[in-house]
């Protein structure tokens, strides 16, 4: 099992290509079940996350060629192309699913599709109690009846999906994806409402369009899908990672350094840029993405409460409670969206934070030094948060169960080595 080893204390300068976003390629590759056609993706990140999916679309039955060579095994790449003209297999077992929260993203495409499937209940990081019932409900509002049979979800519709009116009690990126794909091929018009909004949704609508989908309201909490019998193959480039940019924008922050943030524009920090610019962190918009460096000596407290989007990203609660720690003062995090997303904060404090945790609320004072320790990461945020502590942390510090890294971030310690961080990769033998 691989670490990451850091020797922190060095301000990090230069430029860092931000990767295609891990949270909207996954959804869409789950489309390509829609179609029989082949779906040409692009920007695709080279993650294991990628090669959890593919490795799910293939049981199915989906051929891929990367980068125009043919695909034997699972495999990550750049550009994808994928044919599901032929899915001789309906059911997603348990040993891929348990990898991945984002498997279970094949129900709707494969129901609304061939009227039946079998989906095992999903697995991914341990951040806290995520139910499925809410993508169930929809199918069931799309007409599906759903049974649940030694740990398999069985979804039926032998007729066909029909349009129906799905409106979300709790908004659920997953549940509005699932409810957006199979809405696209069930029989009349669809109306989902209290739809997340996030931009990895825009993205996928946006794919859907190009497969021919009549989708409206993209972008808000409302959507209208009126059903297709069949939906075309097309060419997409998937968005740039937000949340990526995000930790790389801390991790310049951290350092006292200066990265430019390449293949991005300003606006994908736009639920986060305001707490940035509070805590002292200039982010300017450049030819090539976006600039990032402290302002001033020293980096200012600022009061974090995640919240579905528009709202701060859980996904950046991790990264941004480290920077807290070496800011000056004390600030709280609020975690309201996952009860169970504070594991980093032991390994923090065996670095030398001051991080304190009641309920879900973390008090946070800031120090004025981190020091290298061995830390073990937890969920994918989390190993990355430890990361960034020991790029500022004094000494070496070891990161363990680093697989967790690497279903979210590509090339990790590549990007951080280039722009003058001491990091490497080591077989933990």
């Amino acid at each position: 099992m691989d670490i990451i080893k850091i020797i922190g204390g060095k301000p990090l300068n230069g430029k860092i290509s931000i990767s295609g976003s891990k949270n909207a390629a996954l959804p869409i590759m789950a489309a390509s079940l829609l179609t029989s056609d082949t779906l040409v993706l692009s920007n695709v990140p080279n993650l294991s996350d990628m090669v959890t999916m593919n490795q799910l679309l293939m049981n199915h039955g989906v051929e891929f060629s990367i980068d125009g060579s043919s695909v034997k095994e699972s495999q990550s790449g750049r550009t994808i192309l994928f044919n599901a003209s032929e899915i001789p297999n309906l059911i997603a077992p348990y040993d891929i699913v348990k990898k991945m929260r984002a498997s279970f993203l094949v129900l709707g495409p494969l129901l609304a599709r061939f009227g039946h499937m079998k989906v095992s209940l999903p697995g991914g990081c341990a951040i806290g109690n995520r139910p499925v019932n809410l993508h169930l409900h929809a199918m069931e509002q799309l007409g599906a009846t759903i049974t649940l049979e030694d740990g398999y979800i069985k979804a039926d519709a032998p007729n066909g999906l029909k349009g129906g009116h799905i409106n979300f009690d709790i908004i659920s990126v997953g549940a509005t994806e699932n409810a957006l794909m199979a809405a696209t091929l069930a029989d009349g018009e669809t109306i989902i409402t209290n739809a997340a909004v996030e931009p990895e949704i825009i993205d996928l609508a946006r794919c859907l369009q190009t497969m021919g989908a009549q989708i409206e309201g993209v972008g808000t909490s409302t959507l209208k899908i009126k059903g297709k019998s069949k939906l075309h193959g097309g060419h997409y480039s998937v968005m740039p990672d937000r949340i990526e940019a995000g930790t790389y924008a801390v991790a310049a922050a951290v350092t006292d350094g200066e990265i430019e943030l390449t293949g991005i524009d300003i606006d994908i920090f736009d639920s986060i840029i305001g707490k940035f610019e509070q805590a002292g962190i200039v982010l300017k918009k450049t030819k090539d993405g976006v600039k990032v460096h402290r302002k001033g000596t020293n980096i200012k407290s600022v009061d974090v409460s995640t919240q579905a989007y528009p709202g701060f990203a859980t996904d950046m609660q991790a990264q941004f409670m480290m920077m807290m720690t070496v800011a000056d003062g004390v600030s709280t995090i609020t975690e309201n969206i996952w009860e169970n997303r504070f594991m980093h904060v032991p390994e923090l404090n065996r670095m030398g934070s001051d991080i304190s945790v009641h309920g879900n609320c973390a008090t946070v004072k800031g120090v004025k030094s981190l020091f290298g320790a061995n830390v073990m990461a937890s969920d994918l945020r989390a190993s990355v948060s430890l990361v960034l502590a020991g790029l500022v942390a004094k000494g070496e510090t070891f990161v363990h169960r680093i697989y967790h890294l690497d279903r979210g971030y590509e090339s990790v310690e590549q990007k951080l080595f280039a722009c003058g961080a001491e990091i490497c990769r080591l077989n933990s033998n």
